[in-house]
């Protein structure tokens, strides 16, 4: 089994300046008189077999989590288990764990067999199994062809195939992976996301994969954990973060484009229904978002309003419609990115190249008047006192 669990993880990096109490770091990381507080109490319970994204912006703390449970990092505080056993003074090579780098990390003078034999060759492994291995890596990865080519003669993704059949040939308990697809370009990302998933299903493995691309983490992860700042902002199911996300800042990261955020109002009707104002254009909140706010007994109050792009909805002329006037428009194909500026903030709306009341929306011009809407369902109600998801409680 190789359950894995982080128990009030933490690593703080020593500073040499002097600090009176907690500040911040460049990064937004807390000084305090110890150091930077590069991870702080993270926490995670990793099934077997289960395949978890640590994604999160530069310098959030998610590569450095990565190699302490590697090894290439010193845990400050907390536990690290694998398979119930504690790793903290485990040394990387008894760890039974593999890494899969962003650069690589392939020796240059020698062929992609040479490279992916060499860690079995270590282990003073039989030839004849070591050989089985590898061509069964190899058959998996499709790079049988190149075997006996040295990296220099392959493009970016075959290298990073090498990389990958380099780790599994060991057949470690854990598979970790550090952004390894980010030197390549669009196109090869995509095929080599398809390349892991396919892979994921083939080795019984445990996965930790860090990524900055938020479209690897929905894509691939089983579980994703958004960190920011050293911290766990939220851990879930892919779609679960994107639906309900914990707060403002998981909102503003997860989804593409990003949500759109307005200043508005939460207030009550006469019914005792929770109705949110956007400069005056009121909707009611969907009977779940009812169900959720009461129960937590949220009171009327200043929020931060956020609607996803793909929820706003384009329709004629009606009282009810917000107001706004088109700044850019971005054709995308079979949809187009209208940026409008409504309500006293930068909106953008996802609508469709197909006719709209005999006029497409990529047709607008610049400076185009236009009026929008969306339902009480796609809410998402943020505190403005510390931006946590109001249905979450306050």
């Amino acid at each position: 089994m190789a359950e894995v669990k982080l128990q009030h993880i933490e690593k703080i990096y020593p500073n040499t300046e002097k600090h009176k109490g907690a500040k911040k770091h460049k990064h937004n990381l807390k000084v305090t008189d110890e150091g930077v507080v590069a991870v702080e109490d993270f926490n995670l319970d990793i099934a077997d077999k289960e395949f978890i994204v640590l994604v999160g912006p530069s310098g959030c703390g998610k590569s450095t989590t990565l190699r302490m449970v590697a090894g290439l990092e010193e845990i400050t505080r907390g536990n690290l288990l694998i398979g119930g056993k504690r790793m903290n003074d485990i040394p990387p090579r008894e760890r039974d764990i593999a890494m899969v780098f962003q650069n690589y990390a392939l020796y240059p003078h020698m062929t992609v067999r040479a490279n992916m034999e060499y860690p079995l060759k270590l282990r003073k492994m039989d030839p004849a199994k070591i050989k089985e291995r590898v061509d069964q890596a190899a058959e998996i990865l499709g790079i049988t062809e190149y075997l006996d080519r040295k990296p220099k003669a392959l493009s970016g993704g075959q290298r990073q195939r090498v990389a990958i059949g380099r780790a599994i040939v060991r057949e470690p308990k854990v598979l970790l992976m550090d952004e390894p697809l980010s030197n390549l370009d669009a196109k090869l990302r995509n095929q080599m996301r398809a390349e892991i998933i396919k892979l994921r299903q083939r080795i019984d493995t445990t996965f930790i994969y860090v990524t900055h691309d938020q479209t690897e983490a929905m894509t691939l992860g089983d579980r994703i954990v958004i960190m920011k700042d050293g911290m766990v902002q939220q851990v879930g199911a892919p779609q679960e973060v994107f639906d309900h996300p914990a707060n403002l800042f998981v909102a503003g990261f997860i989804g593409v484009p990003q949500m759109n955020f307005y200043d508005a109002h939460l207030g009550l009707d006469d019914e005792g229904k929770y109705v949110v104002d956007l400069a005056g254009h009121k909707v009611v909140c969907s009977p779940d978002k009812q169900e959720n706010l009461k129960k937590h007994n949220v009171k009327p109050q200043d929020i931060t309003l956020g609607v996803r792009p793909e929820h706003i909805g384009l329709y004629g002329e009606g009282s009810d419609m917000i107001e706004g006037k088109i700044e850019v428009t971005e054709p995308m194909g079979s949809t187009v990115h209208l940026h409008v500026k409504a309500c006293g903030s930068d909106t953008i709306i996802i609508a469709q190249t197909a006719k709209l009341e005999g006029e497409n929306p990529a047709s607008l011009p610049i400076g185009s008047p236009i009026q929008f809407t969306f339902g009480g369902n796609v809410m998402h109600l943020f505190s403005k006192e510390n931006d946590k998801n109001l249905e979450f409680g306050a």
